[in-house]
């Protein structure tokens, strides 16, 4: 998952964007002013930054005008404003924005600005990866691995492995909290540890679903990739 650097002066945001983007499995680094974001900008180099405009000393759109003239938007950055306005949002777009999050943020509106955010350079390496990997290889490399896939057993399959053992003898209700455990870690591997993804795929709504994490002894942090 992503690094994302969330900067906002009020602790109550700081602490309810992290608290989510976290559960999505990403590591959260957390400023409070522009130059807490310049030094954590300089020395982790975050995938994503969440930006509020109105700040006590320097403003979001300032410190966004600074990062963009001087060569230093190497990530993109989403603005957030309890008070913004179309100029506004048109302005920091000019200057480099991604998407522009009026305050309070939904859930919803939340991710979808995150993912799409980190999706697009996401596509544009990976694009650029396959290309340069088929300049590299050509037609003969991928044939040797194709040979070799056809040879190996189990090649070519992808993704978490679900457990295929259970002792069923036992009573019902612990056969079946074993299989839900194995099951609902399954996908949290397969989705990286994101909640929201996890949840779409299995039905549940996402509080009732960490509900019943926890109740399975499920370990959520295991499954953040952000975490390693």
């Amino acid at each position: 998952m992503a690094t994302i650097l969330v900067v906002d002066d009020e602790l109550g945001i700081r602490a309810l964007l992290s608290e989510i983007l976290t559960d999505e499995g990403h590591t959260v680094e957390l400023a409070e002013n522009a130059a807490q974001a310049r030094l954590v900008r300089e020395s982790l180099r975050p995938d994503l930054v969440l930006l509020d405009i109105w700040m006590p000393d320097v403003d979001g759109v300032t410190l966004l005008k600074e990062w963009s003239a001087g060569g230093q938007l190497s990530m993109p950055v989403i603005m957030m404003s309890g008070h913004g306005t179309i100029d506004t949002a048109v302005e920091a777009t000019k200057y480099g924005a991604s998407a522009f999050l009026e305050k309070p943020i939904t859930l919803q509106k939340l991710l979808r600005a995150v993912e799409q955010a980190l999706v697009r350079p996401a596509q544009r390496l990976a694009s650029a990866v396959s290309q340069l990997r088929a300049d590299l290889l050509g037609h003969g490399a991928a044939a040797d691995g194709a040979n070799g896939a056809a040879g190996a057993p189990g090649a070519g399959e992808e993704g978490p492995r679900p457990e295929q053992s259970f002792d069923l003898d036992r009573p019902l209700r612990e056969a079946r909290d074993a299989f839900e455990k194995s099951y609902f870690e399954f996908h949290l591997a397969k989705e990286g540890g994101s909640m929201t993804r996890v949840a779409e795929k299995t039905g549940l709504e996402r509080t009732h679903l960490y509900r019943k994490l926890k109740q399975l002894g499920v370990d959520l942090s295991r499954n953040k990739r952000g975490a390693a």
